[in-house]
């Protein structure tokens, strides 16, 4: 029969009366330093997940999942590896490739990649089809020696598509000159645009039998790169894949690659999480100010509460139910807000620069120049849940406080 009236009299508490206008501005403030922490939370970590999410897509967009290579940096008879690396089950594309740091120079000189491709194969492991933004794939045939350039690597040479760039291959060769460096010059058909700095300034695509002549491979190549169906699980799957290959290869997965960058971002989601944390926890510290002061406010309530045969236990109950709600409501206006804002923080964010005509990620500085947002509802009940559990710990102490007030005492002076 006490449990309605627990619950009454925590909800009448909540309500301001003549005398404690203060006490119930501080439970509003408390109720918003929830909310306030649980929309924090939500946002960030939801452009977080973005973050990694565009990370993940936009590398192996570019990487593949998995990479053949041999240990010499040469790679022979790959016709047969690449047979054998379409034949496994876990493997759903293979393409090979040709690498070579160099210098490029048109109008003006930049350092790249150049990265011969097959453009048949191609597809099967990487976006660049989707990324192109003039010419295609397909204008790269063999002894036509033409290049596509990213739009930054484009820009910084000062060239666009129909122009020539001149690119040196690091082997040098013996003439009645003297020793020159072996150079070549291309045709630059098309454009792509990776939406990472990285690519987009610092590498072009050739054809792969144009770069093995260029760089003097004969018919070898320098990898093979590789579309996996889980790259969660790339890791083993290359693991699995490399003990099945004949011979001595090394197999590298996109997380060995990228290692430290995934690793980075995953240790500021944690961080950014204990942080974050902290303004809920100050919240709860709100609730046992606020419940301290109405403990010692409602003294003479209280002793006569429990002069009437309420029990200790019973007590308690009325003020954890206050801090409880303190903490549900918060709870429930911080997920719904957070919510809202992780769904629309890029819009939210565009019409902040344009409003005040500022660049908040400039593609120039950072791999990926919008926000982007994912929304995870693990997370969403992770936070929750610590914004409840934080506020009912609140209220035990206040809670107990008002279970051990003795009646003749409280009521002595009234």
């Amino acid at each position: 029969m006490y449990q309605p009236m627990t619950l009454f009299v925590g909800l009448r508490y909540l309500r301001a009366k003549r005398r404690n206008h203060f006490i119930s501005f501080i439970s509003l403030v408390s109720m918003a330093g929830i909310a306030l922490g649980v929309m924090t939370l939500i946002t960030v970590l939801s452009v977080m997940n973005g973050f990694e999410r565009e990370l993940r897509e936009r590398i192996l967009g570019m990487i593949s999942h998995a990479t053949i290579q041999g240990y010499d940096g040469r790679f022979p008879n790959w016709p047969d590896i690449v047979a054998d690396a379409r034949d496994h089950p876990r493997v759903l594309g293979a393409a090979p490739f040709v690498e070579q740091e160099t210098m490029l120079r048109a109008r003006r000189t930049a350092g790249a990649m150049i990265r011969g491709i097959d453009p048949a194969s191609e597809p099967e492991v990487s976006d660049l089809v989707d990324m192109m933004r003039s010419g295609s794939l397909e204008d790269l045939t063999p002894g036509r020696w033409q290049v596509i350039l990213g739009v930054g690597l484009a820009s910084r040479l000062g060239v666009g598509p129909g122009d020539s760039v001149t690119i040196f291959a690091p082997e040098i060769r013996a003439t009645p000159v003297g020793v020159v460096p072996q150079v070549r010059r291309f045709e630059v058909s098309g454009l792509f645009e990776a939406g990472m700095h990285e690519y987009d300034t610092a590498l072009a695509l050739i054809h792969l039998e144009d770069a093995q002549r260029l760089f003097r491979l004969g018919e070898d190549i320098t990898g093979i790169r590789l579309k996996l169906d889980d790259m969660i699980r790339a890791r083993w799957i290359a693991r699995d894949l490399s003990a099945e290959l004949p011979g001595l290869y090394q197999v590298r997965d996109w997380t060995q690659q990228h290692a430290n960058l995934f690793r980075a971002v995953q240790t500021e989601k944690t961080v950014m999480f204990i942080i974050l944390s902290l303004i809920i926890a100050v919240a709860a510290f709100n609730i046992i100010s606020t419940l301290v002061m109405v403990v010692t406010d409602k003294q003479s309530d209280i002793a006569i509460l429990k002069t009437m045969g309420l029990e200790p236990r019973h007590v308690m109950a009325v003020f954890m139910v206050q801090g409880s709600l303190i903490g549900v409501i918060g709870t429930l206006v911080g997920v719904v807000a957070g919510i809202v804002l992780a769904l629309n923080v890029e819009s939210v964010v565009a019409g902040i620069e344009s409003l005040l005509s500022i660049e908040f990620l400039s593609a120039e500085v950072y791999y990926i120049s919008d926000l982007p947002s994912e929304l995870r509802a693990s997370d969403v009940i992770r936070f929750a849940g610590l914004a409840l559990v934080l506020s009912l710990l609140s209220t035990i102490y206040p809670a107990w406080r008002a279970a051990r007030t003795e009646p003749v005492e409280a009521l002595r002076y009234e």
